[in-house]
Order: C-alpha cells, then structure tokens, then sequence
C-alpha cells in the first residue's frame, strides 16, 4: 500500500513505530511544485498538506486553506498523525495532476498569486479554483473579458471620503468611465486603458480589498483608491481590467507573442515607503515624503501622503549608461533633518538627495533602485515611455 513513507512523498525514520513529529517530506518529479500551484517552486520541503485536495502547500497557503475547511482541510507534515487512507490519497494525486486538473484553463489575463499578495487574492484563487471549478477543462468559460459596469467605493481627492460610484469597463473601446451619481449621463472621468495600471494596496488604503488604480493625466500620474465590501467582486474588476489590458496589449503589439505581453498587464510597486529629501540646492530643509517606484515605467513618484490623488513630483531612472547611478551616502557636507541613513541618486539633470529612517530601509530603497537601473531600458516599447528627467521641488 502506498505511504507517506514511500519515496517521493514522506521519509520518516527506517526503523520502529512511525512517529508523525519525525516525518520529512521529499517531493518527486511527480509531486514538485510549479508556478501556480499552492506550493512556490522554492519550498522542496513543505511543511503543510491538504489532505481534502491531495497537495502540499506551504505555510502561507496553509493559513488561507484553513478559512475554507468545506474546501479544504489541513494537517502538519510533521507533526499530525497521517492514516493509511490518508497516505494512500496523497499518493494518487499530489500537485502537479491536482493543477492539472483544476488549472486546466486558466485565461492568460487571470492574475495567480505571489508569497507576498494579498490575503484577498489568495482566497478568490482558492475559491476560483476549488470552490467554483472556474478553470477544469469542462466548466463554463471565465467570462469576464468584455464589458462590466458596478458600484466601487472611491477615496475622494480632496475630502478623503470614500462614496459610492459607478465604475464602467468598455473593454472593446479601451476605456474605463466612473459616474458620481448612477443616473448620470456624463462621466465624472474618462480612463485610457493604454495607461492603466491596477494594484492592491490593502495596508495603505486601510481595506482589505484595497485596490488602487492608476493612469497618466497631463503629464501627471493619477491615483484612485478603491475598495468593495465583496473580495470576489473586487478581484473580478482587477482581472477585468487585466483582460482589457491585455487585449490592448495584442492590438498595440502584435508581433509579440501573447506570453511576452503578460508581464506588462499590471504591476506592483517595487517598494514603498517614508524618506525625506531636500531640493536641488542641497540647502533646502529636508521634508518627509512618500515614496512609490514603479519599475516597468522606470518612475519614481513622491507624495505628501500615501493617499494623494496626484504626485508632487517623480525621477526619471535611466540606465547606467546614460549617467543615472544611485551612491550609498550623502554629499559631503549635506545632513539629514531626523534620519541619518542616506542615499543620492544621479540623474544627467541633477542629484537627489534622500535619507531613510532605519539602515534596513536604507538598504532596501538600494537594492530596489539598483535593479530598476540595472534593467534593460525599453524591455516593451510601451507608448508614452519617459525620456527625461521629470521632477518637482514642492
């Protein structure tokens, strides 16, 4: 009979009774995890399995599957005590023929969930996934490409209220329109899908369905905070907007092949975060702002608060052949107002000079700058890409 002892699933010790709190898991190439499943392909041991489902998954995915105990039940790998039947079912299904099965059709658009996402996209692809059967190969077809009209709860730009507004999708048209009043016959704005940009922003906008949207408007980036009390809602305006991205994407582009297009559907913010900077002088006092870069527009935008509708100003980040580098200290003779731990980046114009409040946030704003200089400058030649230097001293 097979066992979470056999090889490839459960290793525990060669000799006496079994102990679950000793038992080691081993996948083999039948089990390994794979983009998209609930195991991320760096987790070889895992500590969690769902034994309603037949998969490993890892500690992250442990917590979400636990919320739904009609989906699916978890135990410890090693520390619960696993029956025969048990064992036995792992052994007849295991990640890789579970995906298979309930993965079969997932649409290009469809955003599947990183370690670090949000608690609300992990659960709507879990429910997608087992609870709905939205992608085994003989379910109806996910139908949100196309047109969606609903009410979303908006952060007003200058109150900071969130009110009821209609938001409409006209994905063949390439627009998204949102109306103050449901019987309005003009809409309060116009969204190109060509510059829209859509990400969760729980922590900042203080929801947990927290979603923010962004466009290019007057040469300015525009910031609409978002939320819905249904996570299912939510998530399906996001990879609606996904799928009119994506169709967008083929019409501007199509030479590309669609897997090279994916990429740039939607994106998330490379870090965030406080720092203070000072103005072009190097004289000026330093004032504490908030910091937003965005890699794949190579931008690094700075507000006054975390939730301001538009930016007081954004760097430009080139390559480092074009002169853009970013050092791990401050001019000489330039100190911070409270923090101390500083970083300059060079652009060809001027040098910007910002102070982190910890060395760990410091290292951080590093590491990220670095990677955005470090990229190849035009990885899509998306219309509308910056050229210079765009930059604000307020």
């Amino acid at each position: 009979m097979p066992s979470l002892r056999s090889p490839g699933l459960l290793t525990p010790p060669t000799e006496g009774p079994r102990d679950p709190r000793r038992l080691s898991p081993t996948l083999p190439a039948s089990q390994a995890p794979c983009p998209g499943s609930d195991l991320p392909a760096a987790t070889r041991y895992p500590d969690w399995a769902s034994y309603k489902l037949g998969i490993f998954i890892c500690l992250h995915c442990s917590g979400v599957h636990r919320n739904f105990p009609d989906i699916s039940k978890v135990k410890s790998v090693r520390l619960d005590f696993w029956d025969d039947s048990l064992v036995e079912f792992m052994s007849h299904n295991g990640n890789l023929r579970v995906k298979a099965k309930f993965e079969a059709r997932v649409p290009a658009f469809y955003y599947i969930p990183q370690a670090n996402d949000c608690l609300v996209l992990k659960e709507q692809w879990i429910r997608a996934k087992y609870e709905r059967q939205e992608f085994i190969a003989d379910g109806k077809t996910v139908s949100l490409p196309g047109n969606r009209e609903g009410i979303l709860w908006k952060r007003g730009r200058d109150n900071g209220q969130y009110l009821r507004r209609r938001f409409v999708l006209l994905a063949g048209e390439g627009l998204l329109k949102y109306y103050i009043k449901d019987q309005d016959k003009g809409p309060k704005a116009v969204i190109s899908i060509k510059d829209l940009n859509a990400t969760f922003q729980t922590e900042k906008i203080g929801h947990p369905h927290g979603l923010q949207i962004t466009y290019r408007t007057e040469n300015h980036t525009r910031n609409l905070f978002l939320y819905h009390e249904s996570g299912k809602e939510i998530v399906d305006w996001f990879n609606a907007l996904r799928a009119a991205r994506l169709q967008y994407l083929k019409m501007a582009f199509p030479d590309l092949p669609e897997a090279e297009l994916v990429p740039f559907i939607t994106r998330n913010y490379l870090k965030q975060g406080f720092m203070e900077k000072t103005g072009p002088k190097q004289k000026e006092p330093f004032k504490k702002r908030w910091f937003a870069l965005d890699p794949q527009e190579r931008r690094l935008l700075y507000y006054k608060n975390p939730l301001d509708a538009f930016e007081q100003g954004q760097v430009f980040l080139g390559s480092k052949e074009q002169g853009y580098e970013v050092h791990e200290d401050l001019p000489k003779g330039v100190r911070g107002n409270r923090w101390k731990a500083g970083l300059t980046i060079v652009t060809p114009q001027r040098r910007f000079i910002l102070t982190c409040p910890s060395e760990k946030e410091q290292h951080e704003w590093l590491e990220s700058l670095r990677e955005v200089l470090s990229r190849p400058l035009t990885p899509l030649p998306l219309p509308g890409a910056p050229t210079e230097t765009a930059q604000s001293d307020r």
